[in-house]
């Protein structure tokens, strides 16, 4: 079996022991803090390689009668028997796991429906090595290919000696790698969260909007490469802030609802416009509000 077979083995193992625990991953929010960069590292159990161990000590067996009082229970531990052991003890692994392996198993356990992204007026060029040419820059010589070339340019000149083959490529051998740019339409989405940020939201609740919002931009950012984030507080007032602002501003006033809708309104109005962008606002509030009306 090949090293490749066997870590593509250990990578269904992991995926199956996180599918199992989803849920505590999913609620856990120390797991955001061991992100490095699209990378997340997940402590799991030691996967053990499997090994013949000794079985538990017995006590008694059949045909040996009843115990007698004071005897000690199978597998009770007696004043004086503390003793070194010889095996080891049970470990945490941490696996590197990426965030669009994340994402696909959120999918699945939670059965989300398939994004279907509008708005491709937006295009993206990338460059795509496709084929060969005879001239070119040094560093994306094909040295395989160049070999080949001069081989062909031996045996067909007669001068090729199998119990000799020494080839040796001459300028018209060469051969470089050659590309071309490819432009792919790319759909634009942008994602604006919003939190309440008065008295009433205390620690608790923000860390659960940390811990969903990484969730949310997980699953978003599979299906949308250049994913945009913006940010909006409010108590009676709302603004814009950046990132590390949102989650550690706190505020003593009320709540006005209303005026976080009006500068999220702004904001699309003014930048994102619904038939070219895919917009997902998301609003964190414990439900408190001034005005029922409101």
């Amino acid at each position: 079996m090949s090293i490749q077979e066997d870590h593509r083995r250990f990578r269904d193992i992991v995926k199956g022991r996180i599918k199992r625990e989803f849920k505590k991953y999913v609620s856990q929010g120390e797991m955001i803090g061991k992100r490095e960069e699209d990378i997340v590292r997940i402590p799991i159990p030691t996967i053990d390689i499997p090994r013949f161990i000794y079985g538990p000590k017995q006590s008694g067996g059949v045909g040996q009668g009843e115990g007698k009082p004071g005897d000690g229970v199978n597998g009770e531990p007696q004043e004086g028997q503390g003793e070194a052991g010889n095996s080891p003890g049970e470990h945490q692994l941490e696996v590197d796991v990426s965030l669009d392996e994340l994402a696909e198993i959120l999918g699945n356990e939670l059965e989300l429906p398939k994004i279907e992204p509008r708005g491709t007026k937006i295009h993206s060029e990338s460059i795509k090595y496709s084929g060969l040419a005879p001239v070119g820059p040094e560093g994306l010589r094909n040295f395989k290919a160049s070999f080949k070339e001069a081989l062909k340019r031996e045996i067909s000149a007669g001068t090729y000696d199998p119990q000799k083959p020494i080839i040796i490529p001459i300028r018209r051998d060469m051969r470089y790698r050659s590309f071309k740019p490819t432009v792919k339409p790319q759909a634009n989405a942008v994602v604006i969260y919003i939190m309440d940020v008065s008295g009433s939201m205390g620690a608790e609740q923000k860390e659960i909007v940390r811990t969903e919002s990484f969730w949310i931009n997980t699953w978003l950012r599979k299906h949308y490469k250049g994913l945009e984030t913006r940010f909006i507080i409010h108590d009676a007032a709302a603004k814009e802030v950046d990132e590390k602002t949102f989650f550690s501003t706190s505020e003593s006033g009320g709540t006005l609802i209303s005026s976080a809708y009006n500068l999220l309104k702004k904001i699309i109005d003014d930048h994102y416009p619904p038939s070219d962008w895919n917009i997902y606002p998301f609003h964190f509030s414990d439900g408190d509000n001034w005005s029922a009306e409101d």
